[in-house]
């Protein structure tokens, strides 16, 4: 444990600090006073959110998957915010409704494709 922090402690504050200065650059530092939020599977390591406030300067938390019907119980962690986020993205933005079959909505087609996530995350892990 203590040589994963040794390895990855300074990697996530080189990372936060590279984005900070990013932010700093694009002029919107003033935008974001509300604080911010780190998702993923990094986000859930001990002493995360606390580095992030030091380097950030501002208020920080992990961001969950939200307003997710059917498998919450799976998908509710920072862990998988990304992909779900990714999956309600490209419902929501694709542009083109011809990709759902007929009679089928992109939330039913949400539904499924969590469903099979699901499966084959109880498939490995």
């Amino acid at each position: 444990r203590n040589v994963l922090c040794e390895i990855l402690g300074p990697r996530v504050e080189e990372i936060f600090t590279l984005v900070n200065r990013e932010i700093v650059k694009s002029g919107l530092e003033d935008a974001i006073a509300s604080g911010v939020v780190i998702t993923g599977g990094s986000s859930i390591l001990e002493g995360m959110p606390e580095l992030a406030e030091q380097i950030f300067n501002l208020p920080v938390r992990r961001g969950v998957p939200q307003k997710i019907g059917g498998l919450v119980d799976i998908v509710n962690s920072p862990v998988y915010a990304t992909g779900v986020g990714l999956v309600i993205y490209g419902s929501r933005n694709s542009g083109s409704r011809e990709h759902f079959p007929p009679g089928k909505s992109d939330d039913s087609i949400f539904n499924t494709t969590m469903r099979r996530m699901k499966t084959w995350f109880q498939e490995f892990f």
